[in-house]
């Protein structure tokens, strides 16, 4: 098992479920409602950027999943798992500071992507003294 290989792999999925999320949202303010998608796609009232950008999200996923299953074969999923949270965070901060998102910033929002980020560093951390034994195996004995 290669835990960086592993490691880099849950970050890929991380930035591609993270970009489909925000893609998505952009394409969807611009798209009819999707109960009209096929009338308006026969009425060419569709936006074909809009419509590309949710068929390229949808790749993004597609691709997130495969980086994730590869993810899980080098890393332990209580380790992994954490760090699909910084999805959240990530579309959070980058909704609020793109322009085109009109989302903003609050407080307890903020506070609560700062405690989520936090619990992942915290999961995640592993300290020298450890001596390159999981603390996972630790609480299985």
């Amino acid at each position: 098992m290669s835990a960086r290989r592993g490691l880099s792999l849950a970050m890929g999925s991380v930035v591609l479920v993270s970009a489909a999320q925000l893609g998505m949202r952009w394409s969807m303010q611009r798209l009819p409602q999707p109960a009209h998608w096929l009338a308006d796609l026969q009425g060419g009232n569709v936006d074909p950027v809009a419509l590309s950008v949710v068929v390229a999200a949808i790749a993004a996923y597609a691709l997130s999943m495969l980086c994730w299953l590869g993810a899980l074969r080098d890393v332990p999923l209580s380790r992994a798992y954490s760090l699909l949270s910084i999805s959240y965070a990530a579309v959070y901060v980058l909704a609020a500071l793109l322009p085109f998102f009109n989302e903003t910033l609050t407080v307890p929002r903020t506070v609560g992507v700062t405690l989520i980020v936090l619990g992942v560093v915290t999961i995640n951390f592993r300290r020298s003294c450890d001596n390159g034994n999981d603390s996972d195996k630790e609480l299985s004995r």
